[in-house]
């Protein structure tokens, strides 16, 4: 759920049983890391806070280039608001600006929540490589919000409005009011599916739903993904992983948690539509912490079969990593030289570097963009044994 103005239970993880996790060291390797690199200083002229809410993507379609990343994010420059698209080219010490995702179509700029996404295959009649960006048009009264989509064929220099996904109310995420957050999109056989954030069920505060589309023109109504019996459950920020055992990893916020608000919650299923028809779990680190508020995920296969889970929430300059498949007992605490931010992005990159990259904070006066990396090869993690 989006917290600018706001402030179940056993896990199903097929075919896989766990013991009580003990300690051991993935093998470590001399690669190169990012420390303190800032990609985007806002001018003064700028509402605060400036910036929130980045997101990356990396470009994975063009054989050997292997180094090329684009980064966005949430822009309170002067009305109306847009995504910045920023690039670079020597695995993110370095970004430029090559162009801005604008509102074409409503009049009211894109302000909230953006989401990169490029096609690794033929898909909706666009070539493998295009790249996929989705954003919460909002008016400036924030009298209304529209998931939009947009599209680039040319690794982002241009875009152009593709489709209206969903469309709700006022933007505030107060109980009874309407408004759709938080798009994520992913790749499933022969449908393009877009989570979000859906306020529109008067049965909920909020829920998390997802829908599917086969052109990118045209999408299929609305299917639950995780909805409480608890009118103010408020469920929110989906995102998703594939694990490499062909199952799926959900995790979202949980205001209406038992262990905390906003207790960062996860779902495994063997189907990424099928999120509704298994149980939630509340990830708890081997040192006892629950990370609140904005979680993200992605899975790196550095490590062995398994791979590496990583979890980034806001409240915590830490990530969270398993190398069990999700298993419950075996989440990490690792410290990151990263600071907290509200929904913090991760990005696994080429031989086990883990990128995480930052906005701000809610509260914060003079926020920028960073990021930093770590490697996930040289950290201590909670074995499966």
């Amino acid at each position: 759920m989006y917290l600018l103005k706001v402030v179940a239970a056993s896990i199903f993880i097929s075919c896989l049983a766990f013991a009580h996790p003990t300690t051991e060291f993935l093998a470590p390797r001399a690669v190169s890391t990012l420390d303190d690199v800032t990609i985007f200083t806002p001018p003064s002229t700028y509402s605060i806070p400036r910036t929130l809410y980045a997101r990356t993507l990396l470009l994975e379609t063009d054989g050997d280039e292997t180094d090329v990343l684009l980064a966005t994010w949430e822009n309170y420059s002067p009305e109306p608001p847009y995504f910045p698209i920023y690039q670079s080219t020597d695995g993110g010490s370095a970004w430029t600006e090559i162009s801005r995702v604008t509102d074409q179509v409503n009049g009211w700029g894109l302000r909230y929540q953006p989401f990169l996404y490029e096609l690794p295959s033929q898909f909706g009649g666009f070539p493998a490589g295009t790249i996929l960006c989705a954003g919460n048009s909002i008016p400036a009264d924030l009298s209304a919000t529209q998931i939009d989509l947009y599209v680039s064929t040319d690794k982002g220099l241009t875009w152009s409005f593709l489709s209206h996904i969903a469309s709700g109310g006022v933007a505030e995420p107060v109980n009874g009011d309407t408004p759709v957050w938080e798009p994520f999109l992913m790749l499933f056989g022969d449908e393009m599916i877009v989570y979000y954030s859906d306020q529109r069920d008067p049965d909920h505060g909020q829920k998390l739903v997802h829908q599917t589309s086969t052109d990118l023109l045209t999408w299929e109504t609305p299917v639950d993904d995780v909805e409480y019996d608890v009118f103010d459950d408020r469920p929110g920020m989906t995102t998703v992983a594939l694990l490499p055992n062909g199952s799926y990893i959900m995790t979202y916020e949980f205001f209406g948690a038992p262990e905390a608000s906003f207790a960062v919650y996860y779902r495994i299923s063997d189907d990424p539509t099928t999120f509704d028809s298994v149980p939630g779990q509340v990830l708890r680190a081997t040192d006892g912490t629950i990370p609140t508020s904005s979680p993200y995920i992605v899975w790196s296969p550095v490590g062995g079969t398994n791979g590496v889970l990583a979890v980034s929430a806001n409240s915590d300059s830490a990530v969270f990593l398993n190398q069990c498949l999700g298993a419950p007992n075996a989440w990490t605490r690792v410290a990151t030289p990263e600071s907290a931010s509200y929904s913090r992005n991760l990005r696994a990159l080429p031989d086990g570097i883990l990128l995480i990259t930052g906005a701000g904070v809610l509260s914060g006066t003079d926020n920028s963009v960073t990021t930093t990396s770590i490697d996930l090869s040289s950290v201590t993690l909670a074995s499966c044994d």
